[in-house]
């Protein structure tokens, strides 16, 4: 079992290139189901949710790969895509 507290620690990481996201600053959950439906990343460029210009990144749940002890692995767009910035 895990608690929503020990995700926030965890360091989001892209298995596409290893960068890393963010932190989890929040969870969808379907209050029908009981499950989480997604994971919200608060952008790395961020501070406290101030300070930044991107929007928060939501990771469907399909896309976690694994939660580890420090780090949450999720599929997240292709590696060309951050070229841009």
């Amino acid at each position: 079992m895990i608690k929503i507290s020990d995700f926030q620690t965890k360091d989001v990481v892209n298995v596409a290139d290893g960068r890393k996201l963010g932190n989890v600053a929040d969870i969808d959950i379907n209050l029908n189901t009981g499950k989480i439906e997604a994971v919200v990343i608060q952008h790395a460029g961020r501070v406290l949710g101030f300070f930044g210009k991107d929007d928060d990144i939501v990771i469907p749940w399909r896309n976690i790969v694994k939660i580890g002890t420090d780090v949450i692995l999720v599929r997240y767009k292709e590696t060309a895509e951050y070229e841009d910035e």
